[in-house]
């Protein structure tokens, strides 16, 4: 049985390894926490705020992320696809997931604000519907992605093949277009 807290606080906080396993966070703040050394597992966060927090290469296997809002929070390399799926709802503003793994999430209640997602791997997940606002996608994989509906006018640097990923409706600037031909051998100048 997890430990619940409610409408808490924590600030500055180092957590080890296993120290916050089979816990349930609701409704929480958690400012200028690190994260890293994390090893989560059977952990819950709801209606929770993160600010300037860092989770790289935290690892993060049966967590469940209900409404939660990170700002300013660091996620290189962090693997989410192992993350519990019902009511998967994230939302990242001024954060870094460099090198992050987002294959086959279901990320429809998402949202991705100034963010840098530099070879983020979305290979085959869900980002139909969602905006990428101002975000960096160098090198962000999209293969077999639905990514029908989807707004990346604001992003830059994105690469997605249009026979490989579902594009449907999907809002792409003039500059970005370019993206959408390398796979093709094309030179646009």
């Amino acid at each position: 049985m997890s430990e619940y807290i409610l409408d808490k606080e924590f600030e500055h906080i180092t957590y080890g390894s296993e120290e916050l396993n089979h816990l349930e966070f609701e409704a929480c703040t958690f400012i200028d926490c690190d994260f890293s050394a994390c090893n989560f597992h059977d952990l819950t966060f709801i209606d929770c705020n993160f600010n300037d927090c860092n989770f790289s290469k935290a690892q993060i296997n049966h967590v469940k992320f209900r409404t939660v809002f990170f700002d300013s929070c660091e996620f290189k390399e962090v693997n989410f696809a192992m993350c519990d799926q019902l009511i998967f709802q994230m939302h990242f503003k001024n954060c870094k997931l460099d090198f992050a793994k987002m294959y086959a999430l279901n990320l429809k209640q998402c949202r991705f604000y100034n963010s840098s997602l530099i070879a983020v791997d979305f290979m085959k997940a869900d980002v139909s519907g969602i905006t990428f606002l101002k975000c960096d996608l160098y090198r962000a994989e999209f293969e077999q992605a639905n990514a029908q509906k989807a707004d990346f006018s604001s992003s830059k640097n994105y690469t997605i093949n249009p026979q490989l990923t579902k594009v449907k409706k999907a809002i792409f600037s003039l500059e970005g277009a370019k993206g959408l031909l390398s796979h093709h051998d094309i030179i646009v100048e």
